[in-house]
């Protein structure tokens, strides 16, 4: 059986996918979507795919198609998702699932209703070095005491990661912290049930907080300090400090160390050492086995009414 997939969106992340499904037998990447023709058509001869649109029921229409991914702006996930799941077709969509807690209920209910495969792009369930610290602590090896986690980038304009011009604003809150709320809940294995949020002044141009300071504590005890910047001129990502009971790991993306700096080798962690090319792994084989994904649209849930609930703070 070979999963035919239509991919949206041929930006920065888009491209990581395509790199990621290359490496996967049984897939085949047959549409792909974007909005500028030129550039779409592009990476479409660049990776040898035949149809190309910039309007995405083009390829929902496509009887072929089996499974969509989409890489779009923010704003337009949980509508697209949505549409994907009415035409029959598995979905996964990058983060965040929604830019609102009605968007997340509504594709949580529709996925129960059609039964289909509709998973979110939580891509540091995926990491093999979250993956290692996850095995050790479903192992009893290891308990969370603190995550300490800073994500940080450098974008007073609206560049992607690309470093090109952005079609849409991104926002630290519904994107950004979304990854760290689910996967402390996750490595936790226990539900939050203390946030807090504050904010930074809102860009003029932008209309979104450049800073964001977030403490989250779990049912078991545990505790999480994120501070988020759009400000910050220094290396650019996510990096999350594990402390622990037995010991303390830094994780920067799929790269694992101890508290004092020294390398842990995570390659015997998982199949691959791309993070998103474990997560689309995840995708197609929850399609092929006909089972629910490690973070799948029910399984991240919880982390939407979170970010809810701190939305609502800091509007308040």
């Amino acid at each position: 059986m070979t999963i035919k997939v239509a991919l949206a969106g041929a930006g920065a992340f888009g491209i990581k996918h395509l790199d990621g499904i290359k490496n996967i037998d049984g897939v085949e990447v047959v549409s792909l979507i974007s909005r500028d023709l030129e550039k779409t058509k592009a990476v479409a001869d660049q990776y040898g795919i035949k149809h190309i649109t910039t309007r995405l029921e083009d390829s929902l229409a496509l009887k072929e198609v089996d499974a969509v991914i989409l890489c779009t702006p923010t704003q337009m996930h949980a509508e697209q998702t949505l549409a994907c799941l009415k035409a029959g077709k598995h979905v996964q969509v990058e983060i965040p699932l929604a830019d609102s807690l009605k968007g997340a209920e509504e594709v949580v209910a529709l996925q129960k209703q059609t039964g289909l495969v509709a998973m979110c792009g939580h891509t540091r369930r995926f990491n093999p070095s979250h993956q290692y610290v996850h095995n050790k602590i479903q192992a009893g090896e290891f308990n969370i005491q603190q995550m300490d986690v800073q994500t940080y980038f450098f974008r007073r304009t609206n560049m992607n990661a690309a470093g090109q011009p952005r079609s849409w604003t991104d926002h630290l809150l519904w994107h950004h912290a979304a990854h760290t709320v689910d996967l402390f809940a996750y490595q936790c294995n226990s539900p939050i049930v203390q946030a807090n949020a504050i904010q930074g002044p809102i860009h003029p141009v932008l209309g979104i907080a450049m800073d964001m300071s977030i403490q989250l504590k779990a049912a078991n005890g545990a505790i999480c300090t994120l501070s988020l910047s759009f400000n910050n001129d220094g290396p650019l990502g996510t990096f999350f400090r594990y402390i622990g009971d037995t010991a303390t790991y830094i994780a920067r993306y799929d790269d694992l160390f101890t508290g004092k700096e020294e390398k842990i080798d995570v390659s015997q962690v998982a199949v691959s050492m791309n993070g998103i090319e474990l997560q689309d792994r995840e995708f197609f084989a929850a399609i092929k086995e006909g089972r629910e994904p490690n973070s799948s649209v029910a399984k991240v849930f919880n982390c939407y009414q979170v970010l809810h609930q701190l939305e609502q703070q800091l509007n308040g």
